[in-house]
């Protein structure tokens, strides 16, 4: 189960973030490209956006990757969704910093603008645990070490 839940995370490319700080959530809908393994998920935000200041507060990270576009109208009790939990991590690598900077523009070339500016971090979430919901009531948990 824990192959076919990296397998969904590779290969979407788009994910909801949730963080918090002082106990107030907020979301993000974000592009992404992962490592081989799919235990590591890296992104691209601004230094000074909410979601970067509760990132710095709060590590803690749930992420919601799921397959609703595949499966709409009659298909939609089909739909999966993938919550993962992970923590934020700073990237502090200069090499692969810029080889992730590369397969986010290669993936998602939008957000050149946003790779460009000064303020733009280049971050990475560790994944410590998945919860896949596979359809309406199936659902698996797995925690990665």
């Amino acid at each position: 189960m824990l192959e076919k839940m990296k397998a969904l995370v590779k290969r979407k490319d788009t994910c909801v973030l949730a963080t918090v700080s002082e106990n107030i959530p907020h979301c993000s809908l974000m592009a992404y490209v992962t490592d081989h393994d799919g235990r590591e998920i890296y992104m691209v935000t601004n230094r000074q956006s909410t979601k970067f200041r509760n990132l710095s507060a709060n590590p803690s990270v749930s992420l919601l990757i799921d397959t609703r576009e595949e499966h709409t109208g009659m298909k939609r009790p089909h739909a999966q969704a993938l919550t993962v939990s992970g923590v934020y991590q700073e990237i502090r690598d200069e090499t692969k910093k810029t080889s992730i900077r590369q397969q986010l523009i290669e993936k998602h070339p939008h957000i050149k603008d946003l790779m460009d500016m000064p303020d733009a971090e280049i971050f990475c979430i560790k994944v410590t645990s998945f919860l896949l919901l596979d359809g309406v009531s199936d659902a698996h948990f797995e925690t990665l070490k």
